[in-house]
């Protein structure tokens, strides 16, 4: 099962980090747009801006999910080095931690983007609010699994790196 498990959060880790690095993209490419049509034009877009915007937070969300599965959760690096035979009981109170905090995120998430499913976003009409409010609950969904599967198959490069 461990096994399984593993192997869907990999497939879907390199799914998210392939799609983040499209976003990112997509901002930089809109944002050329944005400063193209502002200033050499002089007829600013009016929804390129608003589409940046939703990119990056889709973008941060899908990021954290990586930097989470390579174990950049919030630990007191000092305490964790000397922690010695408590290390992987100080590991699973991180994770569970961050589960819980993860989980607030993907029910409050989900809240506002059901609240908000029938608000328009100015200056693009056919785009619910919600869209930009849904990267929270889908985002926190799969930071859940990478910070799970980093408990199970440990990651800890930024520790190994630091002197």
């Amino acid at each position: 099962m461990k096994t399984l498990f593993l192997a869907f959060e990999q497939r879907l880790t390199s799914f998210i980090i392939h799609a983040a690095c499209v976003m990112l993209g997509i901002a930089a490419l809109l944002g050329m747009f944005q400063v193209l049509t502002r200033f050499i034009f002089n007829e600013p877009s009016t929804w390129s801006e608003i589409l940046i915007r939703l990119d990056i937070i889709w973008m941060v969300m899908f990021g954290v999910v990586v930097a989470f599965r390579e174990g950049a959760q919030v630990s007191v690096d000092l305490m964790f080095r000397k922690s010695g035979r408590f290390q992987r009981p100080l590991h699973f109170l991180i994770t569970l931690v961050t589960v819980i905090y993860l989980a607030v995120l993907v029910w409050y998430g989900a809240d506002i983007a059901w609240r908000t499913r029938f608000q328009e976003i100015g200056a693009l009409e056919f785009l619910p609010m919600s869209v930009g409010y849904a990267a929270l609950p889908v985002g926190a969904i799969f930071g859940i699994i990478a910070v799970i599967a980093n408990f199970l198959d440990p990651r800890i490069a930024e520790l190994d790196a630091q002197q």
